[in-house]
């Protein structure tokens, strides 16, 4: 399906437009917070811990993945919104230095929200989209989402240089209770996913409920492996953030802030890769698009050792390119593998196993940075992640056609075991994901 049947869809406008007014709000006023803070304090340290206070909450996603799975998504995702304008209102009383303990507590409780509204999200298309509109829908909302990333920032801190940080709180506020009332808009049918019966205590029992989206990811042959080339891909991943000052620096001969530059082609790159990922996900799958997009990000890292601004340029268009259609090809798979009931858990056991060691990598890379030459861990990067891409087309043979996957009624659970029951790794995974329903959003975005 093209995009021009997707937007035919009203409610698929609708979503749409919710989609790009949190993205707009959210990345002004993650810039926006940053410069605040540096503003009130003199101090870049103290800047920089506004991503740790968001990032905190990270180990909670489990459990709001669950709350995802046992609530209506769409009234769980209204009620989100509205919430978010109202953490957003202290911000108002900011004005001085004292206040920057309210900044961190407001980013705290924003990283809490966006844990539930990330989950509730991905899985709220099983009831607004048919399957074969999965991968256009994916595909058109992280388009937005680029695009969005390269404008948004400069807009916010156009007007925090204005209005000052007030004001910025104010747009982000707007935006919220727009997709909020956008959501009122989405008519139809918004049932609770169904619930598995109680079975031992009640610790056992909801231990069991929390975990179900690990065990699923580790029962289904298919994604059980698809976590782990991702999560080698993700071993690496992280050395991008030192590796790009030492290329500037040390390769290119120019200023840190030529780094922009090299940003802006790289989400050049994820633009291109965005538009053209949902026709090359129905022709070819997931996994052979996925285990491309993972060798072009390999090749990306891969020219940037060569100290020459044209091979540097591409190579970063190439990252882009492959770093957006691994992302849209890798959650139209977990999606269309999930049944209903698990989808909130399993978007959220996905995004710890593959954060965990990126994470790591950042910090690894950050050390190695200053004792290695910057072109030996580029090289490792593009080593490590080639052998992921290798990983995933191992996993391919145990792929499902798109065509195969139907979408069953509403409200059905398209797997008849239970949450707490895991799966059996020994079984026939071509003809059990070939019955669940497929669900589908972009990741970092209300509504």
């Amino acid at each position: 399906m093209s995009t021009r049947q997707l937007l035919a869809d009203p409610r698929a406008r609708r979503y749409l437009a919710g989609q790009t007014l949190s993205l707009v709000g959210d990345s002004a006023m993650w810039l926006a917070c940053g410069i605040w803070i540096k503003e009130l304090t003199g101090s870049d340290g103290a800047a920089g811990l506004t991503f740790l206070f968001f990032t905190a909450p990270a180990l909670l996603a489990p459990l709001a993945g669950l709350l995802a799975d046992r609530l209506p998504r769409r009234r769980l995702l209204l009620v989100a919104n509205l919430a978010g304008a109202a953490i957003l209102l202290p911000l108002l009383a900011v004005r001085g230095p004292e206040h920057v303990p309210l900044i961190y507590a407001v980013m705290l409780l924003y990283g809490c929200l966006n844990l539930v509204i990330e989950p509730a999200q991905s899985a709220l298309l099983v009831t607004l989209f048919p399957g074969e509109l999965l991968g256009s829908a994916n595909a058109l909302l992280r388009t937005v989402r680029e695009s969005l990333r390269l404008l948004a920032p400069l807009a916010g801190a156009g007007l925090y240089a204005l209005y000052g940080g007030a004001a910025v709180a104010v747009l982000d506020l707007a935006t919220f209770v727009g997709a909020a009332v956008l959501l009122l808009t989405l008519r139809g049918p918004d049932p609770a996913p169904e619930r598995p019966e109680r079975t031992g205590g009640v610790l056992r029992h909801w231990a069991g409920e929390v975990t179900a989206g690990f065990r699923h990811l580790g029962g289904h042959p298919l994604l059980r492996r698809v976590a782990l080339a991702t999560a080698v891909l993700a071993l690496v991943l992280g050395f991008a953030e030192s590796t790009g000052y030492a290329v500037v620096d040390r390769g290119l001969h120019r200023s840190p802030e030529f780094l922009g530059v090299l940003q802006a082609a790289q989400g050049l790159g994820a633009l291109l890769g965005g538009l053209g990922s949902a026709a090359a996900v129905r022709r070819f799958g997931e996994i052979r698009v996925a285990a491309a997009a993972f060798l072009a990000w390999a090749a990306g890292a891969g020219l940037a050792t060569i100290p020459l601004l044209g091979v540097v340029l591409v190579g970063r268009v190439s990252s882009g390119t492959g770093l957006t259609v691994m992302a849209i090809a890798l959650l139209t798979l977990l999606q269309r593998s999930t049944p209903d009931r698990l989808q909130g858990r399993v978007y959220a056991g996905f995004e710890v196993t593959t954060t965990v060691p990126q994470t790591a990598s950042i910090a690894l890379g950050a050390y190695l940075i200053g004792v290695l030459d910057y072109r030996v861990l580029l090289l490792t990067e593009a080593a490590v992640v080639a052998v992921a891409a290798l990983l995933l087309l191992r996993a391919n043979r145990y792929a499902v056609p798109v065509a195969a996957a139907p979408a069953p009624p509403v409200g059905a659970s398209a797997d008849p075991g239970e949450a707490g029951s895991g799966h059996d790794g020994g079984h026939d995974d071509r003809a059990r994901a070939g019955a669940r329903r497929p669900a589908g959003a972009a990741p970092s975005a209300r509504s």
